[in-house]
């Protein structure tokens, strides 16, 4: 295969689909996704046996536990695939919404109105639901898509876009507004980066490698994050039990995620009492803890940790601790180690929580829940794109509205200007 030629093949695919699919109807749409929703469900049995391919493959290729269960989909899984579709679907449509309209001295009326980004490219690894997730939100805000999905999922990825494909035509709309890369070769990667004559936006989805390669060769610009440390804070005015059940569900419920929490800092003055019980909990869970001398002499069973430790997403059973000052300590920390993803705070003090949301600079901050409910399904967005710790366009879980743009809209009556 000339990859060149095929990419270029596939981008121009793309922007003649855009156009059409700028102008489809919500009812055009919202008929594609329910068919896809469906979809899913009628064929979740090949998709399983598509993603059981793939996870023998990736155990065999001996990939971290991590990237395994990343790749995993379970019957659960199809199931909350079929559902984010249709959640997509019922969502307001965005395109061609109107705002802000104001008269001016001219007597001309100036508005916004919301817009496609064009072709956006998705880049990702592992987690094959990003495929269906990917295709709902570009369709639905307009967009067309080129996705790119690791070679670990390939056999999953391909089942899934053969269902997108059939959605789309059975809704009168083009089957290349949704494109799947059809090769595994890293040279696909290196053209869908480059081709901005075709591609309007770059959305990575995977590791550290994959975005700091994207980072230094991409010429289209990114919607991206480039690692998942994130934190919870247990401050002096701390309710025990709340603040044992959010460390629990933040960092147990799974370690894979880039919304898992990889550090925990408690505040000086509740640290004897509330942190061995915190530490039990985890050690019995299998949970490595490196903490600061503090923590080490409060939990016999943590090793001292390094300062890496508390700039590291692990993505394991590994979390880093530390005991603060208090607030201001924690917020400096927080500022200096976090890579601006997702930081909570359990307190019942109302001044220090809003101290919390102001001050932590991050896309997701939270009073008293789990980092874990940082993600597009979590926050009413149907699902997600990606989640974006830049601060330009859009910032956290990035949905519908994350994938367009606004455009300047005139009003005049013959109106001239002066």
């Amino acid at each position: 295969m000339d990859i060149k030629q095929y990419m270029q093949t596939v981008g121009r695919q793309a922007r003649t689909a855009s156009r059409r699919l700028a102008s489809a109807s919500t009812a055009e749409k919202n008929a594609a996704l329910m068919h896809l929703a469906s979809a899913i469900r009628r064929d979740k049995a090949a998709l399983l046996a598509a993603n059981t391919q793939d996870l023998d493959a990736a155990r065999a290729a001996g990939l971290e536990p991590a990237m395994v269960d990343r790749l995993t989909l379970t019957d659960k899984g199809v199931d909350s695939m079929a559902e984010g579709v249709e959640q997509v679907a019922k969502l307001p449509d965005p395109i061609g919404e109107m705002s802000d309209f104001k008269f001016r001295p001219s007597g001309i009326q100036i508005g916004k109105m919301r817009v496609p980004l064009g072709v956006i490219g998705i880049i990702y690894e592992a987690r094959p639901n990003v495929t269906a997730d990917a295709a709902a939100l570009c369709l639905k805000s307009g967009n067309a898509a080129i996705l790119r999905g690791g070679s670990e999922a390939i056999h999953c990825n391909r089942a899934i876009a053969r269902l997108v494909q059939e959605a789309l035509q059975a809704a009168g709309l083009p089957a290349d507004a949704v494109q799947v890369v059809d090769t595994t070769d890293r040279a696909a990667v290196g053209e869908l980066i480059t081709m901005r004559e075709f591609v309007d936006v770059i959305v990575p989805r995977g590791g550290k490698g994959l975005i700091a390669r994207l980072l230094a060769e991409s010429r289209v610009p990114m919607i991206q994050h480039l690692d998942g440390n994130c934190h919870v804070y247990i401050d002096d005015d701390a309710d025990p039990a709340k603040a044992l059940k959010i460390v629990e569900n933040a960092k147990t419920q799974r370690y894979g995620t880039c919304n898992t929490a990889e550090s925990l800092l408690v505040a000086r003055s509740v640290a004897a009492a509330q942190l061995p019980a915190i530490a039990a909990m985890l050690t019995g869970k299998g949970v490595e803890i490196r903490g600061c001398p503090e923590t080490c002499t409060l939990v016999k069973e943590a090793v001292p940790a390094s300062e890496d430790d508390y700039y590291t997403e692990f993505l394991a059973p590994i979390i880093s601790v530390k005991v603060v000052s208090g607030i201001d300590e924690a917020i400096a920390h927080i500022n200096q180690y976090s890579s601006k993803h997702t930081e909570a705070i359990v307190t019942d003090n109302h001044p220090k929580a809003m101290r919390f949301l102001r001050e932590v600079d991050s896309s997701s901050v939270m009073i008293n829940a789990s980092t874990r409910f940082a993600d597009g399904f979590e926050y009413g967005l149907g699902a997600e794109i990606g989640i974006s710790t830049d601060k330009i366009h859009a910032r956290g879980p990035v949905g519908l509205e994350g994938l367009t743009s606004q455009k300047w809209v005139v009003l005049g009556d013959g109106h001239v200007r002066a």
